[in-house]
């Protein structure tokens, strides 16, 4: 049995490092925190959650449900812990992101097969099984390796991350808790808007001064369509707010009945209920005109902030020259990645990625061949869009549905309703992927969540 290096402690180097060692490999998981940061995690735990701590729906017959349930099949450590660690978010699944990078660090820490090397890792040995999954906020001196290893220059775009809200500090004769339509019970925390409001708000967003780059940060016209600054999606007209992040739609204002101009919505952070994000509010302006704009809307007149929002260095490679679909590199294959380098976006998505590639390194290290996950699955269309995307338009992207193989002509023509189409690509992605771990000899977690056909 071969050892296995995991490079990066973050959610996709957490789970690949259990997985690998789950399946009987010795692994040396590299975290460079706490002894040298990031500039946006705040801990040195692993898995640490550095912008919204949703890992987005957890409702039957949608996208993210269904990854969550592959990964749940997978027999996955950080939806085990995520799950314990749930917070209320209405439909979604949320966590306590610091219970939640507690409780990871300690499963990591007491694995017999795990040794977490706390030191930075700068290099990549091409003849050593190694997950790499060092995040978007690799190190230079990792970047440079990777680069070398690659043969071209690394990418980079740029995220951002949302302020956080002391809940004391809401004022609740204004600001109302509902879910839009009603869904989900309760758990957002509301603040309206009328014309004038947010005709106020949008002047002085629009006139708030911005944070400056730092070093290796210049090109700022590398954002992700996906999570946008506040401020970058206000500069494409005036209304866009009011149908992007401030959509009023489906929440109705109990103080007159009626839905507002524009609405901002923050999510519940942690389970004692003291701490909200503002959704979809992330930024990179000055943290004084931070404060200023955003006590501009109704309920946070004076609201005090946990955190304010920031904008981070993102850094990932053009997978679809470089890996293959077990996520192998094509030149070096006892190299994979993992995680947001590998060009994917969102939580759960590094936790897939992550299980695949531990998977796949525990198969290498046991002299094994590895496996891709079947096409139809939510994991085999992820990684199949890392695999075989356009290298010249490659974009990180999320999991949805447009991901996944569409139906047959002739059933797509039957089947008129969309939600009926997407609960047949759900149960058939579902019931693909539990086959293809049976098939290949690897365990599989029942659960409860998973289809019948499925079990």
């Amino acid at each position: 049995m071969e050892d296995v290096t995991v490079i990066g402690g973050g959610l996709a180097g957490s789970e690949a490092a259990w997985q690998a060692a789950e399946r009987g490999a010795r692994v040396r998981l590299y975290e460079m925190r706490p002894g040298r940061t990031t500039g946006a995690h705040r801990t040195g735990n692993l898995a640490e959650l550095v912008c919204s701590n949703s890992l987005k729906s957890d409702q039957p017959h949608t996208a993210p449900r269904l990854l969550k349930d592959e990964l749940r099949a997978g027999g996955s450590l950080l939806v085990r812990l995520a799950n314990q660690a749930a917070v209320p978010a209405g439909g979604a699944l949320a966590v306590d992101r610091e219970q939640f990078s507690e409780m990871v660090t300690a499963e990591i820490s007491l694995h017999p097969n795990i040794e977490l090397v706390r030191e930075e890792a700068t290099g990549i040995d091409p003849a050593r099984i190694t997950v790499v999954a060092a995040g978007p906020l690799a190190s230079h001196d990792l970047t440079d390796s990777i680069a070398e290893l690659t043969g071209s220059s690394s990418l980079y775009f740029f995220d951002a991350i949302s302020p956080v809200v002391d809940g004391e500090t809401i004022n609740f004769e204004i600001a109302f808790r509902a879910s839009r339509y009603g869904k989900g019970g309760d758990d957002y925390v509301n603040c309206p808007m009328n014309r004038e409001e947010y005709d106020l708000f949008y002047e002085a967003l629009m006139a708030a001064e911005t944070v400056k780059p730092h070093d290796g940060m210049e090109d700022e016209a590398k954002f992700f369509e996906g999570c946008l600054p506040i401020e970058e999606l206000a500069r494409r007209g005036r209304d866009t707010l009011r149908f992007g992040p401030m959509k009023p739609v489906g929440l109705i204002d109990p103080r007159t009945g009626r839905e507002s101009w524009a609405c901002v919505q923050l999510r519940l952070e942690n389970l004692m209920a003291d701490a909200y994000n503002i959704v979809g509010f992330q930024c990179h302006i000055k943290y004084g005109e931070q404060q200023r704009v955003l006590r501009m809307i109704p309920g946070l007149e004076n609201a005090e902030f946990f955190r304010f929002g920031q904008m981070h260095r993102n850094t990932y490679i053009c997978s679809p020259r470089l890996l293959s679909d077990t996520l192998q590199m094509k030149k070096h294959p006892r190299v994979l990645f993992a995680g947001q380098i590998s060009g994917i976006e969102g939580y759960t998505e590094a936790m897939a990625t992550g299980m695949i590639a531990g998977i796949n390194a525990g198969r290498l290290a046991q002299g094994k061949a590895p496996i891709a996950p079947p096409r139809e699955s939510a994991t085999g269309s992820l990684i199949h869009y890392l695999s075989h995307a356009d290298p010249d338009r490659f974009q990180p992207a999320n999991t949805t549905f447009a991901l996944l193989p569409q139906l047959e002509p002739e059933l797509r023509k039957r089947t008129k309703r969309k939600a009926d189409r997407h609960r047949i690509l759900v149960d058939r992605g579902l019931d693909q992927f539990v086959t293809w771990l049976a098939e290949s000899g690897e365990q599989v977690v029942s659960s409860l969540q998973f289809p019948v056909s499925s079990l």
